[in-house]
């Protein structure tokens, strides 16, 4: 029988999305610390991170903010900001995925890695078949990626205790249509 490769996908766990930070996310910190641990405790052959990483996104960033298409300023490229947060320094990463850079992206299946490799590719041409999904914030960007993993085709777990929302409401709505578009939530 042949056994199929998971890999770990941590969304967007930045300086600029956990408390402190430009759009700090309540739960933000716990959210990387213990991704930190899980990490620790788990044997991924395969984890990789997204991020936003803003050279010129145009209308994404805006002075008065819709807070849905718009945002203030955030996760401009080589800022203190756009890097991982600090409690992920020693988690063996496999590949690092950057989006945004010149328009908003919400997926991390919109991003690429510096050699311009986008991550649905570079998963297939890793065997992976199914991801667990963990980060900030599942109401946006953790949403957009699972939905689009599973548009990939591939199997989708959200661990619930590693994902933080920017608000409870719709924080649940987004698991809500994760689970209904074919995600597990654990």
């Amino acid at each position: 029988m042949l056994e199929l490769m998971r890999a770990l996908v941590i969304v967007d766990v930045q300086n600029d999305f956990c408390p402190g930070g430009a759009l700090g996310v309540a739960g933000g910190t716990a959210v990387a610390e213990g991704i930190a641990e899980w990490v620790k405790a788990k044997d991924y052959p395969v984890v990789v991170t997204t991020q936003d990483w803003h050279i010129d996104p145009g209308a994404h960033f805006n002075a008065d903010p819709d807070f849905r298409d718009s945002w203030p300023v955030h996760c401009v490229a080589g800022s203190p900001g756009a890097e991982l947060h600090s409690a992920l320094a020693d988690v063996p990463v496999t590949a690092a995925f950057f989006k945004g850079q010149h328009s908003a992206a919400y997926s991390g299946f919109e991003g690429a890695t510096n050699d311009g490799v986008g991550l649905a590719d570079w998963l297939r041409a890793h065997d992976v078949d199914i991801i667990d999904v963990v980060g900030i914030a599942t109401d946006y960007c953790v949403r957009a990626t699972v939905l689009d993993a599973l548009r990939e085709g591939f199997e989708v777990r959200v661990l619930t205790d590693l994902v933080a929302a920017v608000a409870d409401e719709t924080g649940e709505a987004a698991l809500q249509e994760m689970v209904g578009a074919g995600a597990q939530l654990a």
